[in-house]
């Protein structure tokens, strides 16, 4: 693979040296709300030089780990099918040279492409997965390939009780109701995070990490297609993240940022820093 012309900070090692290797799906072709997803893996990419590559969270630095950056994929805007075979191609390439594929999309359903070649990897995955939506309708207008749907098409691979759900506060009344037979679902906030890290840590499952950018409040994260009042705080979600991160994360994916929709730029930085944060929390 070549190295992408402009990386997200910090990100320009040598793919044979990288442990981590971030890529963009930037694709939003079945958003039901606000479209802009598509430009969210650019923006934040190009937006992250207004970072330093240090956490003083973590107190670790991007300059001091390995991660390549490839840029993002051309996927077919007319196909949600094709977009997911390219990307599924392009996550099982990474897993298969024994590296961590790092999503950025895009719309959610980009993380079902990324899913489908981790769980052939890791047939006994489990799913941790941060939204304000529950992603978890059999269909959407018909459409049974939409990021209203993402979660439920995994859940198909996946099986009962493997797919965990946290900040969830937007869905159909039958999405809950899956969700109590087939899910675990923790409504509002990361309430149960912890024990949960622990229970899967005792296990030592594989653990693919899928964030929803809106599961953030959008008084400060207002730049997403279906924003949703309730959200959790930064530090919130950075203390879960830095909580999830113990376990063996084997792929993760960060999505739903819209850039055009905050023309402050606020939510944008908001989502650099979290790309930034997951990386090096997540980098063995």
């Amino acid at each position: 693979m070549n190295r992408n012309v402009e990386t997200f900070i910090g990100c320009d090692s040598a793919y044979e040296d990288a442990g981590i290797v971030l890529f963009g799906a930037p694709f939003d072709s079945t958003t039901s709300f606000r479209p802009g997803a598509r430009f969210g893996s650019a923006a934040i990419r190009h937006e992250s030089f207004g970072l330093e590559t240090y956490s003083p969270y973590q107190d670790r630095d991007l300059a001091d780990i390995s991660v390549f950056d490839c840029g993002d994929l051309e996927l077919c805007f007319g196909s949600a099918e094709a977009a997911l075979k390219d990307i599924e191609e392009k996550a099982g390439e990474i897993l298969q040279d024994g590296k961590m594929p790092f999503l950025v999309g895009g719309e959610h359903l980009v993380t079902l492409g990324a899913v489908r070649a981790v769980i052939e990897k890791y047939p006994d995955l489990h799913i941790i997965h941060f939204d304000a939506h529950a992603d978890l309708r059999d269909d959407y207008l018909g459409a049974k390939l939409s990021h209203a749907c993402v979660i439920r098409r995994c859940q198909e691979l996946t099986g009962d009780g493997r797919i965990h759900q946290f900040c969830i506060r937007s869905g159909e009344k039958a999405e809950f109701e899956f969700a109590k037979a087939h899910t675990d679902m923790h409504k509002f906030s990361f309430e149960g995070l912890e024990d949960l890290t622990e229970k899967l840590a005792r296990e030592q499952v594989p653990v693919y990490l899928t964030v929803d950018l809106d599961c953030l409040d959008p008084a400060l994260f207002c730049g997403t297609g279906t924003p949703e009042a309730g959200g959790v705080s930064f530090t919130e979600l950075l203390n879960a993240i830095l909580t999830v991160s113990k376990l063996n994360i084997v792929g993760a994916d960060v999505n739903e940022l819209a850039p055009m929709l905050d023309a402050s730029g606020a939510s944008t930085a908001a989502a650099c820093k979290i790309v930034r944060e997951m990386l090096l929390a997540l980098y063995q």
